[in-house]
């Protein structure tokens, strides 16, 4: 968790921060406290993990370096994909049969559970569970995305093929002939989210602070001592949930993914007419590039466009103009539709493409990683921390609890991101040469 924010960076420059409900009144961390957890960091996995733990009686300390919904939480396209990229088999493979087996049964419901939590918990967050579209843009990918909805389908996923015009159909969009209708796709608006789990934690009793940055991590006796500028809090867990936005706080967690980007813009508000050609129903888009392009629309009929971006301020190397390209190429009538806002986020992207949970020292957990599926797994991920942290056994969550492993030449990972948007731009052009001959 960085200490400074710059002008390019500030909230007021997201889209979200205008359309979110009030935030949570936070106070800055002073004086010591005592705790039977301590959650670091503020998003989604944070706030959901904090309040799960207070609704179970638990004494409950969140650490928030900036604000709460600061990170990608604030910045995320906001879309519920509720899906993996690999099929069930792979997943086996992947992390071995009985793993793969509850996480495939936790992802069927895993939507589902968002907009129940949602309900349940009174969170305003302009939620619209319409479906998602997941669309192929080369030949190629048609392959992987009709073997990837066999594969779910047999496991009791709701998915529906689309093919040639009922693409066009359900996505208002001629840029794809092939793509897969999931039923129970939707969107958020992920700030309001955020806040409204941080407003539900604080109702059961959570203690959550703004603008109090985690400067160590030590043993105190059998539990740990967090301090931060002003204060501290001793308590026998702390659980780590800062995903794409973790430092070097506990050494080595930030070697353990790859450091991504999102970046997006929000057009001004559609008229009636595009509205019924462009995403009619209110649905979600992803597709399959490399450097993909998400949209949705928000409360007030924007669209929301993103794709991958090279730092958190959009416009770095061509970022503005690949989104607007893209807007351009998806949805061709919106024309000259003006563009009232754009901004960035980083996101964890794993080698496996999958979440992570660690638990690095004996009273430790970690959960991040989640690779570009954060809205409906941040909350799985929350829910398993909160099981874990109170004793539940391994061998029943839906994520594997894993050593931490570096990403092989991390550094330089590092200072090539910036450059992986416009390659990965360069090659799913080539995609497409390559399906016209």
């Amino acid at each position: 968790m960085a200490n400074s924010v710059s002008a390019n960076d500030a909230p007021a420059r997201i889209h979200w921060h205008r359309t979110a409900t009030p935030a949570p009144v936070c106070d800055s961390l002073t004086g010591e406290l005592t705790a039977d957890f301590i959650v670091i960091g503020g998003g989604l996995t944070g706030t959901r993990t904090a309040l799960g733990l207070a609704e179970e009686g638990a004494s409950v300390v969140l650490l928030e370096a900036r604000e709460i919904g600061y990170g990608a939480s604030g910045r995320s396209g906001g879309q519920c994909n509720p899906i993996w990229r690999k099929t069930p088999d792979e997943l086996s493979t992947l992390l071995g049969a009985d793993v793969a087996a509850r996480l495939v049964e936790t992802t069927l419901g895993s939507a589902d559970a968002l907009f129940e939590d949602i309900a349940r918990y009174g969170i305003e967050c302009d939620a619209e569970q319409n479906g998602w579209v997941q669309a192929a843009h080369s030949g190629h990918a048609r392959q992987t995305m009709s073997a990837l909805a066999e594969a779910w389908i047999a496991a009791g996923a709701d998915i529906r093929v689309l093919e040639g015009a009922q693409v066009q159909a359900a996505t208002g969009s001629s840029a794809y002939d092939f793509a897969l209708l999931h039923a129970k796709g939707g969107f958020v608006q992920p700030l309001s989210l955020t806040r409204g789990f941080a407003r539900a934690a604080l109702g059961f009793g959570a203690q959550l602070y703004e603008s109090s940055p985690v400067r160590g991590i030590v043993r105190d006796g059998a539990g740990w001592r967090v301090s931060t500028d002003q204060g501290a809090v001793t308590a026998p867990q702390v659980i780590l949930t800062t995903n794409g936005y973790t430092d070097d706080l506990w050494p080595g967690l930030r070697q353990t993914f790859y450091p991504m980007v999102s970046i997006s813009l929000a057009t001004a508000p559609l008229s009636d007419n595009l509205q019924k050609t462009v995403l009619p129903g209110a649905v979600t888009i992803s597709d399959s590039r490399r450097a993909i392009y998400y949209a949705r629309y928000d409360r007030d009929r924007r669209l929301i466009f993103g794709c991958i971006g090279s730092t958190e301020t959009a416009a770095t190397l061509g970022g503005v103009a690949r989104l607007r390209r893209g807007l351009r190429r998806v949805f061709p009538q919106l024309g000259e539709t003006p563009v009232e806002a754009s901004w960035g986020g980083k996101i964890a992207v794993t080698p496996k493409m999958m979440p992570h949970l660690h638990e690095p020292a004996p009273g430790v957990l970690a959960g991040l990683g989640f690779s570009g599926r954060g809205i409906a797994m941040t909350s799985v991920m929350g829910r398993s921390l909160v099981r874990k942290a109170l004793g539940a056994a391994e061998d029943t969550l839906p994520f594997a609890v894993s050593a931490m492993e570096r990403v092989p030449l991390h550094w330089a990972a590092t200072k090539l991101a910036p450059l992986a948007a416009p390659a990965a731009s360069l090659r799913d052009r080539m995609d497409e040469l390559l399906d016209k001959g």
